[in-house]
């Protein structure tokens, strides 16, 4: 299981670009395989990751994830493609839905038909990216491109899906390389995500897809204290149908129950949980509230780190 780290808590703070470029440089620089950030609002994932790529030279590039709803896949494609030229070949494209009331309340956009709405993405999204040309016409989303050009040299990214319901599972893994998930416990990947993923991409022919998996992680003395800080910032996902389904299947109240909180021992055993189960990348969202649960958990996760290697 390959460790990377989830930048997506400056995202979510709005943290300058360049602060997100510093974050990343030394988490390539601590010998990590993989960074991570989401699309919420400001930065722009793919943008903020164009300039992580200038000051990084050998770690893979991950959006986790951007939903589909606003941008038109020929528009994506673009941008990615883009970005894919600066970073120079290390982008993942992680997309995903996003969720009903996020997309009608802010977006107001229809939340509707989303697994068509994403087969039909896709059918115009990844001929794009491969083949920089397309001709699809779908009830949803259309496109029609002979050539859309651009320098030689750049490879389409690696697509990956947030894909947690059966449908989205199987579009993930008959279509994707994988899928991306945000606080799925072990057990839920072991009994369900992995058996779901791996039966749909081998009735495609698919090779073995990946599955990334990023929950919460800190090192501490404290760690009543760290999952009611959890609660209090992450609480919300517990209300959101998607989430609640599948810590619902993990047995988890919340996402402090499926957060690694604990000593070095403890994290240490989680991430090992989580290895078994089949995982292929773990994306460790550092939830750490001092300068003691900084250090330790980052030393934690270098060991493991090196150790994956």
């Amino acid at each position: 299981m390959r460790i990377g780290i989830n930048g997506s808590s400056l995202v979510a703070l709005g943290s300058p670009v360049q602060d997100v470029a510093e974050h990343a440089a030394q988490v390539e620089a601590d010998g990590f395989t993989t960074y991570w950030v989401a699309q919420l609002a400001v930065p722009d994932a793919l943008t903020a990751l164009a300039v992580v790529g200038l000051r990084t030279s050998t770690i893979e590039l991950g959006t986790a994830v951007i939903a589909t709803w606003p941008r038109h896949p020929l528009m994506l494609a673009a941008q990615a493609l883009t970005t894919q030229q600066i970073v120079a070949n290390r982008l993942l494209l992680g997309i995903g839905l996003a969720h009903k009331p996020s997309i009608e309340t802010t977006l107001k956009v229809p939340f509707e038909r989303p697994a068509r709405n994403m087969d039909e993405y896709l059918s115009v999204l990844l001929p794009a990216l491969r083949d920089r040309r397309v001709g699809f016409t779908g009830e949803i989303w259309s496109g029609e491109v002979e050539a859309m050009g651009g320098p030689p040299g750049v490879e389409a990214p690696s697509v990956m899906l947030a894909a947690m319901g059966p449908r989205m599972l199987a579009l993930a893994g008959s279509r994707t390389d994988g899928t991306i998930l945000w606080l799925a416990g072990p057990t839920t990947i072991a009994d369900y995500i992995r058996p779901a993923l791996h039966a749909a991409a081998d009735g495609a022919g698919r090779r073995e897809p990946r599955i990334v998996a990023s929950v919460p992680v800190c090192v501490t003395s404290e760690p009543g204290r760290v999952r009611e800080a959890i609660t209090q910032v992450l609480g919300r996902y517990r209300e959101l149908p998607s989430y609640r389904q599948i810590m619902d299947r993990e047995g988890a109240e919340g996402p402090a129950d499926v957060s690694l909180v604990g000593d070095e021992d403890e994290v240490r055993a989680g991430l090992d949980r989580f290895a078994v189960a089949g995982t292929t990348d773990f994306s460790a969202l550092e939830f750490v509230t001092n300068d003691d649960e900084v250090d330790r958990t980052r030393r934690l996760l270098k060991d493991v780190a090196a150790g994956s290697r």
